[in-house]
């Protein structure tokens, strides 16, 4: 009966004009989109924010928002007040990674308490989960000081054992990492060498790409290895997207190396569609901006 079942599948698809493979790959592509620098609290602060809310009100699938989510400490009054206006209404699909900003307050309270149990552990602030074909991991990049992160960031702490433990008993073809404060930035006072040793575990482990924010503009590099070398064959592609809704700032007059992408004047989100073993990304820019960025990688 199964067996009847498939052929008679197949014989519907290929009168469609379809290939007997499209079911199964369309139902492994999913959206993920989002941004970080988002909300801070003022009668002129919640344009931007609430600008590019307005685009996931019609983008499907997940959204992540990477860091610094309300300024300036994180406290619970800011949350309701500034994030939950704006991007808070994305909280039931919404996957949160920790900033500078958001860990301010004591115990981070005011970030824990307004995710709950999607934040992950209150203590640690990493988590991971797979969506689609892909694994997704989020780590918290705060590395010092760091009252809720014992160890820091090197491969010997807690995090970065438990990363490499994650990863392991990974079986999906593509992975993603998102956290808040980058390795590479042509911004290089938001770059920082701390989160090298999660971009070596990465590495080893075959990841694809690395979602930051904290410089607040938006950039694109060329696949590179943890030594900042391009690197085309098992490099990392690393996006910056600090364009959720705080006020830009300008790049370096030297670019980073490796970087193919720069831009410091618009407010957006980025969307990717994740298939099972590639991605497509596009920058999508706030209503009355005009830059954008877009491409398709395949994964390792």
């Amino acid at each position: 009966m199964k067996k009847a079942i498939a052929v008679l599948c197949c014989a519907l698809l290929l009168v469609l004009g379809l290939p007997t493979g499209s079911v199964r790959a369309q139902t492994q592509d999913v959206v993920f989109a989002g941004a970080g620098d988002i909300a801070r609290c003022g009668p002129d602060n919640l344009f931007y924010p609430q600008a590019t809310a307005t685009l996931l009100d019609s983008t499907p699938g997940s959204v992540f928002a990477i860091g610094d989510l309300a300024y300036v400490d994180g406290l619970e009054t800011e949350f309701a007040r500034c994030f939950d206006a704006t991007w808070g209404r994305h909280r039931a699909r919404l996957h949160p990674v920790p900033g500078v900003h958001d860990l301010i307050a004591p115990n981070a309270f005011g970030y824990f308490n307004y995710f709950g149990p999607t934040a992950g552990d209150p203590t640690k602030g990493y988590y991971s989960f797979n969506y689609g074909a892909w694994h997704i991991v989020v780590l918290n990049s705060v590395c010092t000081p760091a009252p809720t992160l014992p160890g820091g960031c090197t491969a010997t702490s807690p995090e970065g054992q438990w990363l490499q433990t994650d990863l392991a008993a990974n079986q999906a073809v593509c992975t993603m990492a998102l956290w808040h404060t980058p390795l590479y930035s042509s911004t290089s006072a938001d770059a920082t060498l701390v989160v090298q040793p999660f971009w070596q575990i990465l590495y080893n482990a075959g990841a694809d790409l690395v979602v930051n924010g904290h410089a607040h503009n938006y950039e694109r590099f060329a696949p590179q290895n943890p030594n900042g070398n391009m690197d085309l064959v098992h490099g990392i592609r690393e996006f910056v997207v600090g364009t959720g809704g705080e006020t830009l700032m300008s790049f370096d007059a030297t670019p980073a190396a490796n970087s193919e992408v720069r831009n410091s004047t618009t407010h957006g989100v980025i969307q990717f569609t994740l298939h099972a073993t590639s991605y497509d990304w596009q920058f999508i820019p706030v209503a009355g901006q005009t830059f954008t960025d877009s491409g398709t990688q395949a994964c390792h």
